[in-house]
């Protein structure tokens, strides 16, 4: 079996598309289903043609409450702190940040928890990171 993709419903999908494109994924392709009355975009990380983030705008629909009860994506980063540091700096609120270097949480617009894990070896703790308190469940 090989993953293909895990589909999160959005209600802002220029918003969604910002906070992936953060994370460093790349928009590969959308369809417009105007009979159906909804759009997909699908993301993928450049370089790795595997799974990929299926977002699904409902055009009528009026907003998602907790994500719809979905449990998270999860990324392996080159650089937990690094990735910490965009995100946040573009604006993301890190909902469980990687005091350990080793695991972090944040949230889509839509309120997805985004699980972040360090590849290889924890990096040893560092500030800001070491010293932060939780900022919201994850």
């Amino acid at each position: 079996m090989k993953f293909l993709h895990a589909m999160l419903r959005v209600s802002d999908p220029a918003a969604a598309i910002a906070f992936f494109e953060l994370l460093g994924l790349k928009e590969r392709r959308r369809h417009d289903v105007p009979q159906g009355r909804f759009t997909l975009i699908f993301l993928g990380v450049p370089g790795d043609d595997g799974g990929e983030v299926e977002l699904t705008h409902n055009w009528d629909e009026g907003g998602y409450a907790g994500g719809r009860n979905f449990g998270h994506l999860a990324y392996e980063v080159d650089d937990i702190y690094a990735t910490c540091r965009r995100l946040q700096d573009g604006g993301v609120t890190i909902a469980r940040p990687p005091r350990d270097g080793r695991m972090a949480f944040v949230r889509s617009p839509d309120g997805i928890s985004i699980e972040l894990l360090q590849s290889g070896e924890a990096k040893a703790p560092a500030e800001p990171w070491a010293s932060m308190a939780n900022t919201g469940e994850w």
